[in-house]
């Protein structure tokens, strides 16, 4: 746990550095920029999650995410970009934490995955995120987390349910025993791979989730098959014989 601390401080000052000065670094083209935020920029962003796994289980989360959202919100008030975007990842975190705790079994877990691409798809091209981005950009950016890019003053942006999906999914590999690493390294590059889609296909804004929930999907695929068929399994029998003992009663 120690360990932990060190390199999410290390991690988190490095952060800070790369955010108040980026505007004044290297200038790259737009793939050298895509890369650059594909293998480093995010995976170091979603690396604090990854440091902070072991909180998931920690009393008081739900009081958490909402400390972190008002600090986030005074932050933005005061003009403090950087603490504030930092300050909107771990609450929603926490608040992804603490959702966790009303999936009863994994099978919950993968309906979500499952169902969410296809809700996140019909948001960003024909339901409400459309809107949000055409029309009120500025609301887009409030509720969002920025990855900027070196040189520029622009960002690449990712909405918070993203964020909170992605804290769900890895800390339900965590609960039950999926393979935590390569989970998360699929997650991470999901959003490297979306931006790089929008970019390639010149289109404004494309939805996170669907690689997002796939990303969950390949990583654990088997062991998800196998479990998720023994919970049914196990379900159908507990309902079989609540039916028989409650025919056998007198």
């Amino acid at each position: 746990m120690v360990g932990r601390a060190a390199a999410l401080l290390v991690l988190g000052t490095a952060l800070g550095l790369y955010y108040s000065s980026h505007d004044r670094l290297w200038d790259a083209s737009t793939w050298w920029d895509i890369a650059f935020l594909s293998f480093v920029l995010i995976p170091a962003c979603f690396a604090l999650v990854w440091l902070v796994l072991p909180l998931r289980v920690a009393p008081g989360l739900a009081l958490a995410a909402l400390a972190f959202g008002l600090a986030a919100f005074l932050l933005h008030l005061a003009g403090a970009s950087t603490p504030e975007n930092f300050c909107k990842l771990f609450g929603v975190t926490a608040l992804g934490f603490w959702f966790l705790r009303y999936f009863e079994s994994l099978s919950w877990i993968v309906l979500v995955a499952l169902i969410i691409p296809w809700v996140d798809a019909y948001s960003v091209w024909r339901g409400p995120t459309k809107v949000i981005v055409n029309e009120h950009r500025n609301v887009f950016t409030n509720f969002s987390f920025a990855f900027p890019i070196p040189g520029e003053t622009a960002a690449a942006n990712l909405g918070l349910p993203d964020l909170l999906f992605f804290s769900l999914f890895l800390a339900a590999a965590v609960r039950w025993n999926l393979r935590t690493r390569l989970t998360w390294a699929l997650l991470t590059v999901s959003f490297g791979a979306t931006l790089a889609l929008a970019v390639w296909r010149d289109i404004g804004g494309l939805p996170a989730l669907p690689l997002l929930a796939l990303g969950f999907l390949l990583a654990n695929g088997d062991l998800l098959w196998t479990r998720v068929r023994t919970e049914l399994r196990e379900e159908r029998s507990d309902r079989t014989e609540t039916r028989s003992s409650g025919r056998s009663e007198p």
